[in-house]
C-alpha cells in the first residue's frame, strides 16, 4: 500500500501565542515532528498545507462567532503564516497554500507553491487554473492511501481528511498528532470522520 502524509495548517497562528491558538498546538507540532523523523520512509509522498489568507472575506471578522468567522489570522506573507519551525525543519518538499480569497478549510483547496506573489483575486484565479492541487498531488504519487495529522482536528483537519475520503483513498487520522479547538468540537469532528469511514488511530498503532 502507498500512503500519503499531509501535514495540515501547523502555523504559529494556530499554535500558544499566536492569532487563533490552539491549546496543545506546539506541543502537536513537537510530535507530529518526531513522527516524520521516524516514519519518513513509509510515505510515497508528504505535503504540508498552510492558511495564506490575503483577503478572505467574512472568514475574518472584527465580532467573530468562532463558528463562521475568526479574528484576523494566518495573514499571507506573515510570521505567523509560515510552517511551524518544528514543521519546516523536516525538509518537506511539497507545500499548498489555501485560502486567499476565501475560507478554505480543505488542504483541497490549496495550490502548491507559487503563490507568494500573487497580488489580485486574478491572479489567484489564474494560478488555481494552472497549478498543481492536493488532489492532482496525490494521483500523480499513485498513493492509495492517504494519513492526515495536524491542527485543528475540528476544523482543517477534517475538512481534509473528508475530502480525501470523498476521493476515495483509505484515510487515517493519527488522534495523537492533532488537537481540537476544543473538545466538544472535536467529538463532532471525529463522530463525521468515523461515518465517513475514516480510521481515528494513534500513530503508535498504525
Amino acid at each position: 500500500m502507498s500512503k500519503a502524509l499531509i501535514v495540515v495548517d501547523v502555523q504559529p497562528t494556530f499554535c500558544e501565542g499566536g492569532e487563533l491558538g490552539v491549546k496543545g498546538g506546539n506541543a502537536t507540532a513537537g510530535k507530529i515532528a518526531d513522527y516524520v523523523h521516524n516514519h519518513a520512509e513509509d510515505y510515497a509522498y508528504m505535503a504540508t498545507t498552510q492558511d495564506w489568507h490575503i483577503e478572505p472575506g467574512s472568514h475574518w471578522s472584527d465580532h467573530p462567532d468562532f463558528v463562521d468567522t475568526w479574528p484576523k489570522h494566518g495573514v499571507a506573507g506573515s510570521p505567523e503564516a509560515e510552517l511551524h519551525s518544528k514543521i519546516r525543519e523536516l525538509g518537506i518538499t511539497h507545500h499548498f497554500k489555501k485560502g486567499q480569497y476565501s475560507a478554505a478549510y480543505s488542504g483541497f483547496e490549496g495550490i502548491e507553491d507559487n503563490t507568494d506573489k500573487i497580488q489580485s483575486r486574478q491572479e489567484f484565479a489564474a494560478a488555481k487554473a494552472s497549478g498543481v492541487t492536493l488532489a492532482d498531488a496525490l494521483a500523480q504519487a499513485g498513493v492509495n492511501q492517504v494519513d492526515v495529522v495536524g491542527i485543528a482536528e475540528s476544523h482543517c483537519v477534517k475538512e481534509t481528511a473528508l475530502d480525501a475520503a470523498k476521493l476515495g483513498y483509505r484515510v487515517t487520522v493519527f488522534e495523537d498528532l492533532t488537537v481540537p479547538v476544543s473538545e466538544d468540537q472535536g467529538v463532532e469532528a471525529r463522530k463525521a470522520m468515523a461515518q465517513a469511514g475514516i480510521r481515528l488511530l494513534s500513530s503508535s498503532n498504525d
